[in-house]
């Protein structure tokens, strides 16, 4: 039976006070708690207390803090949308303050004198929407954990997660080594209703393949040589829970067999066993390989492959998402300290510079050990010269200058500078000089380059080119 009371915190804005005791009447009536306020001020305060408050209903016209003013300051501060749904009532309203309510994210509008069922049903629904909100913000905070970035490819894969996390589906995860693909099979797993059971990470690739079969599925006593005692597999422990084979593109064909069988049926036999055993485990794996092309050269079972590859998750690199460098930074800074008891540092604008123009083919797990190195080895506040050498591709580039290497003719190129630093140093020049060409017009620029335009804004974030620079 769906409850149809109005069971929650509600808090009335309006500087008439009979218009609060109505409203207080017919809501405490149906099981609301009701908070008053009598000007805008006073909401901002009683929003501010221990107690959510699940819904604000105010009035737009209102001596100091209008109800739009309220609206948009709510707004405001959750970043464009309010936490709390704001229903608004106005003896006056226009068709101008309708619509700057619903671009400011109003959940209801209307106007006095006041329906007593149009308010019900308004709240009801509100206060439906502000659960489903609070489980949506639950949720997310869950599944991030240590997955750190605001870029929009963080973004994108975040909301997958959400999506997928509390289904049953098998999940793919891709990626090059080092970009995370273990958090976020951490955080589907947080983000399911097996959150309260056991993770078990598989590493494929660090098991030996004659070995792998009696770590997945256990074996029996005497099943080989060395087995005194009867175990558990791998499977078998993660029953109920979730089960993550990284780097599944190193499994043997025998041991990609029994995968399937397990998957197939739910069920199990150990090594030197003649018995099944049924478990329930939801399994995720992960690659950097491309598994397709593994299948094609006959090194990965195809029938497996479909049945891992239900929803694909890609983990993009870091150079996809420089923008994250400084929080990925600021975070590596804090544990690196803390491990090492090292008193906190401070990230210099140049040191921060050089960390975003480095391709970072190591990915996070570079950076993060990169970070921890220059906070040992420096003696104060992270500055330029902390930084590795390997990560200073910006400086060799400065030495030649951006004009010359259009016009090297032979000449000759500063001593230690790799082939990366210069192709970066070249590629760098080129685009700026069309940019300029363009004056500074993306899209023009894109056309003449041939790429698109998608594709340039990617460069030019990866190469550190902006315009003034």
């Amino acid at each position: 039976m769906t409850d149809t009371s109005l069971a929650g915190r509600i808090l009335v804005v309006d500087d008439e006070r009979n218009i609060r005791r109505t409203l207080r009447m017919v809501l405490e009536g149906e099981g609301a708690t009701v908070l008053e306020a009598s000007t805008g001020e006073e909401a901002l305060a009683a929003l501010e207390g221990a107690e959510p408050i699940e819904v604000v209903i105010t009035d737009v016209m209102m001596p100091g803090i209008s109800g739009l003013e309220l609206l948009e300051k709510l707004a405001g501060a959750a970043g464009g949308t309010p936490d709390v749904p704001v229903i608004l009532i106005s003896g006056h309203a226009t068709v101008d303050d309708a619509v700057k309510a619903t671009r400011l994210g109003a959940f209801d509008f209307f106007e006095k004198p006041l329906a007593r069922d149009r308010v019900i049903v308004s709240v009801r629904n509100a206060l439906r929407q502000f659960a489903s909100d609070a489980q949506t913000r639950k949720l997310r905070t869950r599944i991030r954990g240590e997955i750190i970035g605001e870029s929009k490819p963080v973004a994108s894969m975040l909301a997958q997660i959400a999506k997928v996390g509390s289904t049953k589906a098998r999940v793919l995860v891709t990626g090059e080594s080092g970009s995370g693909k273990e958090l976020v099979a951490r955080a589907i797993h947080e983000a399911s209703d097996r959150r309260d059971a056991e993770f078990v990470k598989v590493n494929c690739a660090a098991i030996p393949r004659e070995l792998i079969e009696s770590e997945l599925f256990g074996h029996e006593r005497g099943a080989f040589t060395g087995a005194t005692a009867q175990k558990k597999g791998l499977f078998e422990v993660a029953s109920s829970g979730t089960i993550f084979l990284d780097e599944i593109g190193d499994m043997s064909l025998g041991a990609q067999a029994k995968v399937l069988r397990v998957l197939q049926s739910g069920e199990l036999m150990r090594v030197g066993g003649n018995k099944l055993i049924e478990v329930d485990v939801r399994v995720l794996a992960a690659t950097h390989r491309n598994l397709q092309e593994q299948v094609q050269a006959g090194e990965f079972r195809e029938d497996l492959f479909f049945r891992l590859n239900v929803v694909p998750i890609r983990v993009p690199p870091l150079r996809d998402r420089v923008e994250d460098i400084p929080l990925l930074a600021l975070h590596f800074i804090d544990v690196a300290a803390a491990d090492n008891g090292v008193a906190p540092k401070r990230l210099s604008p140049a040191a921060l510079d050089a960390l975003r123009s480095h391709d970072w083919p190591g990915n996070i797990r570079e950076l993060r050990n990169v970070i921890e190195r220059m906070v040992i080895l420096s003696d104060g506040d992270i500055e330029l010269d902390d930084v590795p050498e390997e990560v200073q591709g910006a400086s060799a580039e400065a030495a030649v200058g951006e004009d010359s290497l259009l016009d090297l003719n032979g000449a000759a190129v500063p001593e230690g500078m790799t082939l990366r630093e210069f192709r970066e140093a070249v590629e760098r020049a080129f685009i700026r000089k069309r940019l300029i060409e363009n004056d500074w017009n993306v899209s023009r620029t894109a056309t003449s380059l041939g790429v698109e335009r998608t594709h340039l804004h990617k460069k030019m974030k990866l190469l550190g080119i902006q315009r003034g620079s």
